[in-house]
Order: structure tokens, then sequence, then C-alpha cells
């Protein structure tokens, strides 16, 4: 970041004398190598080696909290800002009353005014801790909210100013538009209206921000050069873009979940413990390929690790680099360190961890993050049986399937495997006065606190 005659990067000024051909770096490149670039607009390149571009990525407030979806588009403003450009993150409280078509088979719910507000108070808030918004620096980040201009733009007026420079035939050409009409459901013009009201974006950024860059996943390619062809046709101006392939798993499940929903950036929703373990156990190929992506590290020590996790995979040498690298970027390296102490004392040996010897303080520390259930302390004092037990707590969603899983040995209670489905948990099990540990299978902790 550009600050007189220095240049921050990162924790150090250097020189600009030193650094006057910063943009000369070839950020493309870079990001093609990570694997962050699908589709480019000709010129953009060039763009970006000529001058400091101010560019823009949208975030939909559909919820309080980005998930680590998310995480690809932040860091693709993270990156463009560590380049000498300026990053606009672009929260949408218009478009989000809308609903993007976009990768879509039918209508999303409509959010209502408060909702949106507070979701987009959330976004907002976790945006600011992964771009330097320093106003003293010429790329210092800003966050813009598109309910801004279009609150006071009305539907006549958009009609008028904005709907007539772009066909029909052009819309529908979209592939976004094109699924939607051609599946069982169809599309409300509303939807229909999406990319014009994302094609005026642009051209308002471009108008008042001097924005010259949008960027997004894949599938927003077609709403994105609607924004560059309004440029050109109202503004007579030259914008350019690029979009970054969406992120799968090489097993073909979905990114991003798990069997209890999104991974969340929000540390409430989503503990940093469980954020660390969801990149940990990311399969071989995938942290290969996720490394490049999700972390900071650079080409050389990548491709080294690389080729000492081939040599021995079972090192994980990948995955608890990246696990460690992603969890503190999102949440900390305090945090990260928790969490790898949660983890090095739930999976260790049994010898590793003695549960009865630790007082409550310890062994909330070493179960941070994990999920806590409650039990009354007259179920305890009497007695219950195992399978009730885990059903009751929450643990399993029925006693069905508690049963099975105890039958199964995917159960242990302070670390000691239970298979008998009439087994008793009482006063005996409690740790530090009222605590119980519960494995469930070989990954899912869970504390269960008498109450």
């Amino acid at each position: 970041m550009i600050q007189g005659d220095l240049l921050r990067l990162g924790h150090f000024l250097i020189p600009c004398y030193i650094c006057r051909n910063i943009l000369a770096m070839d950020i493309v490149a870079e990001l093609k190598w990570r694997g962050m670039i699908q589709d480019i607009m000709p010129g953009t390149e060039e763009q970006l080696k000529k001058e400091s571009t101010t560019c823009y990525i949208g975030f939909d407030p559909t919820a309080d909290s980005l998930h680590i979806g998310s995480l690809v588009p932040i860091l693709l403003l993270y990156h463009l800002q560590r380049a000498g450009h300026k990053p606009l993150a672009l929260v949408g409280g218009a478009t989000g009353m809308v609903g993007d078509p976009s990768g879509k088979s039918e209508e999303r719910n409509l959010l209502n005014e408060v909702t949106l507000s507070k979701n987009v108070a959330g976004v907002r808030k976790q945006l600011e801790k992964y771009l330097d918004f320093d106003s003293s620096r010429k790329n210092c980040a800003e966050i813009v909210n598109n309910y801004d201009w279009f609150k006071g733009l009305g539907f006549i007026e958009f009609l008028r100013d904005v709907g007539k420079h772009i066909t029909v035939n052009y819309m529908m050409a979209k592939d976004s538009v094109k699924k939607r009409i051609e599946g069982d459901t169809g599309i409300s013009y509303t939807e229909f209206a999406y990319q014009l009201m994302q094609g005026y974006d642009f051209y308002w950024l471009y108008q008042n921000k001097n924005c010259k860059l949008q960027m997004g996943g894949s599938d927003q390619w077609g709403n994105i050069t609607t924004g560059t062809e309004l440029i050109r046709r109202k503004a007579s101006g030259e914008a350019f873009a690029f979009t970054c392939p969406l992120i799968t798993k090489a097993d073909g499940g979905k990114f991003g979940k798990t069997e209890k929903g999104n991974v969340w950036l929000d540390a409430e929703k989503t503990s940093p413990f469980q954020f660390y373990q969801f990149w940990l156990n990311t399969a071989d190929a995938d942290a290969e390929k996720w490394i490049k992506i999700f972390t900071l590290i650079e080409k050389n020590e990548i491709e080294q690790l690389i080729q000492e996790h081939t040599k021995d995979p079972g090192a994980r040498i990948l995955q608890k680099k990246l696990a460690t690298a992603i969890t503190s970027f999102v949440h900390g390296e305090k945090e990260c360190e928790i969490a790898q102490q949660t983890t090095e004392q739930l999976f260790g040996k049994k010898d590793d961890i003695n549960f009865r010897e630790m007082d409550e303080a310890g062994l909330l520390q070493a179960m941070k993050g994990v999920p806590v259930h409650a039990i009354s302390s007259t179920q305890i004092s009497s007695g219950i049986d195992v399978v009730s037990f885990l059903a009751e707590t929450g643990i399993f969603p029925s006693k069905g399937e508690a049963r099975k899983m105890v039958s199964g040995g995917g159960v242990s209670v302070n670390k000691e495997k239970i298979t008998d489905v009439g087994f008793m948990i009482d006063s005996s099990q409690l740790l530090a006065g009222g605590y119980i540990v519960v494995q469930r299978g070989k990954k899912n902790h869970h504390l269960v606190k008498q109450q």
C-alpha cells in the first residue's frame, strides 16, 4: 500500500524507488498458477500492469456471516491490494433483495429489510478483518453498498437510463437465464432483471470510483460482462473482468459443507477448532489444490511441501500446513494454536491425555470449540443407558442411530470405547465435577455438561 515515498507490504515498509515497478509483477500469472482464474477478458492483464486499478467483487448478504466459499473472492481482493491495486468490496444491500439466479434452479426467498440490514452489517464487519482500510493509503480498501445508489433510483428512470442499453436478446443468451427458462420452474422478472442491476453496479462504480475491473465466481461471468457492456454503451468506456473457478471436491461432494451445514467464517457459528478440523481432514488431491488457492504461501514453498507430502502421505504435511495457514488468516494465530492443541489432545494416543486428572479450566481449554450439550443432574445421578444418553443430549438424532453406532464400535466415552448398548452413564463418568467427553466416529467430539 503506497504512502508517500514508502510502500507497505505486510509488516514491511519499502522505499518506492525499489517498488516503482510493483505493477509490473505478473499478478495474473500468479493467480493463474494458484488456480484462481478461469475466464479473463482480453486486455485485463495489460490494464493491471499499466496502472493501479480499482477493482471490485460483490458479496451476497444472504446471512450475517460469510462462509468459506467467500474466501476465494476475499483472497482475490487481498492479492490485488498487495500488488498495488485498490479493492472495493460491494455488499449487495439492494441486489440481496432481488436474488441472483446464477447457479440456482429455483427462486430464492426474498429477505426483508431488517434481516438484510443485519446481514450487511455482519458481512461488513468480517471483510474489515482481511483487507487494509487505512484511508491514508492510496489503495486503501473500501466497502460499498449498492443500496446507497439504488434507493434513490426510480423504476422509470432505471428503465430509461439502464434498460434501454441492454437488449432482451442479450440478456436471454446468458447461461444463468437460459438454464432457468429451459427448466421446469422458469424465472421471474425479478430475477431476470438481476443482471441489469449488477451491470448498473459496475457502471456506477466506474463513474464514481473509477473502477475498471470486476471479479467473481465463474457462474457470474454473464452478470459481469453485462456490466462491461453497459459501461461501453452508456459511458463509451472500457472495463475488464475475470472470474475464479467454483471450488469442487475430488470426491464430488459439495465444498464448504459438513454434516452440520456450512463452514462459516464467524467463530460463533463455526468454532476455530471445527474450522481447523475441516481443513485438516481434506483429501490429498484437494489439499494439493487448495493450499495454492486458500493460503498466501509462496510457490517455492508449496512445491516443496507437495514433494514432501508425496514421499510420506501419512504424515499429512499438506493438510497440517493448509489448516494452520487458513485458520491463522481467518481467526488469528492464537485461536489457531488453541485449535492445534485441542486436536493433539483429542486425537493423540490414549495415554497422551488423562481427562480425569484435569480440573474444569483445563478440560474446557482442551475442549475449546467442541460442541457442548446438556443433561440434567437427576438423569446422571439415577443413571441412564448410553443409547438414551446419546439421543437425549442431541449427539445423535435418534435412539436408533445411537444404538447402531454403539454396536458398531463408533462411540467412546471419556476415550473408552463403548460397544454395549446397555452401558450405564452415571456420576462415576463425570469429569471435573460435571462433564463427560463423547467421541462419535473418528473425528467428532462432544462435551456433555451436567446441569
